[in-house]
C-alpha cells in the first residue's frame, strides 16, 4: 500500500497544482473525491498484489512446464489461446469498441440499431483479439527460434504506414488506438510472464534479450488488422 501512495502521489499533486493554483477554485465534492481515491488506492494495491501472486507466477509456470514437455505444437496453441483470450476480456477494448461503434452510427457509416452497433464493436473486438492471438504466437517462434526482434517490428511498422496510406480515414484513429487500449491490465502480466519464463526455461536464451517483446508484437498488430477490418467492413 506504502507503494502505491507513492505511485499516486504525482497524479495527486498535479490535479491539486492546477486546481488550486492554477484554475484557484476549490476542489468540489472533496468526502466523495476522498473516496474515491481511497477506493483507487485499494484497487491499485490488491491489483499489484494479485499480479505477483496470481498471474506472473501462473504464466511462467505454464511457460516452463510447455518448454519442459517439449510440444511446440501445443505450446503455440496456448500462445494463440492466451492472446485471444486476454484481449477478448480488455475492459479498454471493451470500452473502444462499444465508443467506435457509436460514433460509426451516427457518422452514419452503419446502421443506427442496437443490432448493428453490437456486431461492429464485436466485430472489432475479435478482429483484434485474433491479431493479438498471431501476434503471440508469433512472439513465442521468435523466442523458439532466437530471431532478432527488432526486424520483426521495423517490418511491422514500415507495414502500418503502407496501410494507412490505403486505409479508410474513419478507421486509423480506431486501428491506431486499438494497438494500444490491447496491452492493458489483463493481457500484459501474462504475457509477459510467457515470455519470461519460456525464455527462462529454454537453454541458449536470455529471459532479459528474448523474454520480453512480446507486448510490442502485441501492440502492433492490431493497427495492421483493425485497418484491414475497415477495409472490408467500410
Amino acid at each position: 500500500m506504502l507503494a502505491s501512495m507513492r505511485d499516486l502521489a504525482p497524479i495527486i499533486a498535479v490535479i491539486l497544482f492546477f486546481q488550486l493554483v492554477i484554475i484557484q477554485q476549490p476542489l468540489p465534492n472533496l468526502g466523495q473525491l476522498l473516496i474515491g481515491v481511497l477506493f483507487v488506492l485499494l484497487g491499485l494495491t490488491f491489483f499489484i498484489h494479485g499480479l505477483e501472486q496470481g498471474l506472473f507466477p501462473i504464466g511462467e509456470t505454464m511457460a516452463h512446464a510447455f518448454a519442459k514437455k517439449g510440444s511446440v505444437f501445443w505450446l503455440l496453441v496456448f500462445a494463440f489461446a492466451l492472446g485471444f483470450g486476454t484481449t477478448v476480456a480488455e475492459p479498454a477494448l471493451i470500452a473502444v469498441a462499444a465508443e467506435a461503434a457509436k460514433v460509426a452510427a451516427s457518422g452514419e457509416m452503419i446502421a443506427s440499431t442496437e443490432q448493428a452497433m453490437s456486431e461492429y464493436a464485436t466485430g472489432l473486438r475479435f478482429t483484434v483479439a485474433l491479431s493479438v492471438g498471431l501476434a503471440i504466437v508469433l512472439g513465442v517462434f521468435r523466442i523458439l527460434k532466437g530471431w532478432p526482434i527488432q526486424w520483426l517490428i521495423i517490418g511491422g511498422y514500415i507495414l502500418v504506414v503502407i496501410m494507412t496510406i490505403f486505409a479508410p480515414v474513419e478507421i486509423i484513429g480506431i486501428a491506431y488506438d486499438s494497438g494500444g487500449v490491447t496491452t492493458s491490465t489483463i493481457t500484459v502480466p501474462l504475457v509477459t510472464a510467457l515470455g519470461v519464463g519460456l525464455a527462462s526455461s529454454i537453454k541458449g536464451r536470455n529471459p532479459m534479450i528474448d523474454g520480453f517483446g512480446l507486448i510490442a508484437l502485441a501492440s502492433l498488430t492490431p493497427m495492421i488488422f483493425v485497418m484491414a477490418y475497415g477495409m472490408v467492413m467500410l
